[in-house]
């Protein structure tokens, strides 16, 4: 389970401060897929980043798993993070390492036993698809290869809890699709806690059981998918069905013109 408490962080230049998260107060269950919407500058980016605490929280709680993730030291932090695997946007994979070289190099940093790290890497290829890929480097993938890379990296460890930070957005429908089939097959195979930021409502729609609403800087609602496109509370979540019934009544339309 996580359990957010009170969490704010605000950045601070010279001429401005902003608020970036605001007494957030957030419970996830173990086992979830929770999608967190919110359009951009909300804050959602800021708090997925500070649940490993590649942000650093200002003030307030993250428990994960019964640990107490924002009263870490380093040390403590280093171990935690290892059971904390992360997704991002635009893959952040070392194109000078091959697709095994990658998914090993956590393994390697956490000192894992090298007698084991090859039969690790080929289990988590497996499981993302890229058994036939392992010599490849990032520059001769498509980006949906890159993005499973990036899976398996993430679950190179063997994390309880998956972070996922516009993991898709990069991607065209079609690949989106298969990565959020993925995701979801994992969920039920390992039984993994998936967070994950969005600002597509697809997304939202196929994959998560649960959802906040996060407006500027504040979660503003709460509850299960299915509340959110049936009947949506704030007026963040309003637009972005409005938008959505936009986009839907202009395809008709052009549909209808083309008959």
């Amino acid at each position: 389970m996580i359990r957010i408490q009170e969490l704010s962080k605000m950045y601070i230049t010279p001429s401005s401060k902003t608020v970036a998260l605001e007494n957030v107060n957030l419970q996830i269950q173990q086992g979830d897929i929770f999608g967190i919407i919110g359009f951009s500058g909300a804050g959602k980016s800021t708090l997925i980043r500070c649940l490993n605490r590649l942000e650093e929280p200002d003030s307030g709680k993250i428990m994960i798993a019964g640990q107490d993730i924002t009263a870490m030291n380093k040390k403590e932090l280093q171990l935690a993070r290892r059971k904390i695997g992360m997704i991002f946007q635009q893959f952040n994979l070392l194109d000078a390492k091959t697709v095994f070289e990658n998914v090993a190099f956590p393994l390697q940093v956490s000192n894992y036993p090298k007698k084991q790290i090859k039969s690790r890497v080929e289990e988590i290829l497996d499981l993302v698809g890229l058994a036939n890929k392992s010599k490849a480097y990032p520059l001769q993938l498509s980006g949906g290869q890159k993005q499973r890379v990036g899976i398996a990296r993430a679950l190179s460890n063997e994390p309880s809890v998956l972070l996922s930070d516009e993991a898709t957005s990069a991607l065209d429908p079609q690949t989106t699709y298969s990565i959020l089939e993925l995701l979801k097959d994992i969920n039920q195979k390992l039984g993994l806690t998936i967070v994950l930021i969005t600002h597509e409502l697809d997304v939202l729609k196929h994959i998560c059981n649960h959802m906040a609403v996060i407006e500027h800087g504040k979660i503003v609602e709460t509850g299960v998918v299915e509340k959110f496109f049936l009947n949506p509370e704030s007026d963040t979540a309003k637009r972005f069905i409005s938008i959505l019934q936009g986009f839907q009544e202009k395809r008709v339309y052009k549909e209808g013109e083309g008959i």
